[in-house]
């Protein structure tokens, strides 16, 4: 009998074992960084059980406070208001700089415009210039797109872009990175930002005060509008979630941050 109890225990143990390695790790937040992490989550497929969300930076670091993610995905920095509430909710955020990124101004390949200032953006996005023949394209008025204001890519523009100026009132606003794209490769006389992992053929990206964003200018920060991007766990990580974390942090995993369309945290072997 006791043989009984003890062999059963330890198919307990095993058992709890079993379900503590399959536990799921769960990203949220940003729609800049989620492609990161749906490429991390094919990329170790098999090897982890990963389940990732969108929702802007916003609602990943609000997630992570609640305890409802293992890592909030955010483009911007935590601000000092969400450091209070976790602390306040026994949360102690450790943050992981995971990418680099160029937020490019956008337009349809029609569009005859390739460079804009940073001036110029500002004074398209605040209303001051409302047609294209005033930057040198064609007379058509303007048709600006922008983040929501839970967007850590919004907040970036904000910050280096408008200079806490407010935005023009007939704005288009999209939650996401990808409906700012899908708007502007459907519009030949609009503009929008997003991250570089989301330009492709259906877009063109301007250049910014002469510089082009590419991954090169956005490791070194010479493109203007280039920005870390982040990824925070509830204190330093254990178990499934550090695996996973070291895996983005690895040569092979920067490679798949350089195969989604962002740039490495540092040059890899061959670049």
């Amino acid at each position: 009998m006791l043989r009984r109890i003890m062999l059963g225990s330890l198919f307990a143990v095993l058992a709890l074992g079993a379900i503590v390695s399959a536990a799921t790790v769960t990203f949220t937040g940003s729609t800049t960084v989620l492609p990161i992490a749906q490429a991390a989550q094919e990329a170790l497929a098999g090897q982890y059980d990963i389940e990732v969300f969108g929702g802007g930076s916003s609602r990943g670091v609000a997630a992570m406070i609640d305890g409802t993610t293992d890592i909030a995905d955010h483009s911007r920095g935590i601000k000092g208001s969400e450091y209070e509430a976790a602390v306040a909710n026994g949360v102690y955020p450790f943050t992981w700089h995971v990418a680099q990124d160029a937020i490019a101004p956008i337009v349809h390949p029609s569009n005859p415009i390739t460079e804009l200032s940073v001036q110029q953006l500002h004074d398209i996005y605040n209303g001051t210039i409302r047609n294209w023949s005033e930057v040198g394209g064609e007379d058509k008025p303007i048709l600006v797109v922008s983040r929501d204001d839970s967007s850590g890519t919004f907040e970036t523009w904000e910050k280096r872009v408008m200079g806490g100026d407010e935005l023009r009132m007939d704005i288009v606003i999209q939650t996401s990175n990808a409906s700012v794209a899908s708007e502007v490769a459907g519009n030949p006389y609009a503009i929008g930002y997003v991250g570089l992992g989301y330009v492709n053929s259906s877009l063109k990206a301007l250049n910014v005060e002469g510089v082009s964003p590419t991954l090169v200018t956005a490791i070194s920060g010479e493109f203007p509008i280039s920005r870390p991007l982040f990824m925070t766990t509830n204190g330093f990580p254990a178990g499934d979630v550090l695996g996973v974390i070291q895996f983005i942090l690895s040569d092979a995993g920067q490679q798949v941050v350089m195969d989604a369309g962002f740039a490495p945290i540092r040059l890899l072997p061959g670049m």
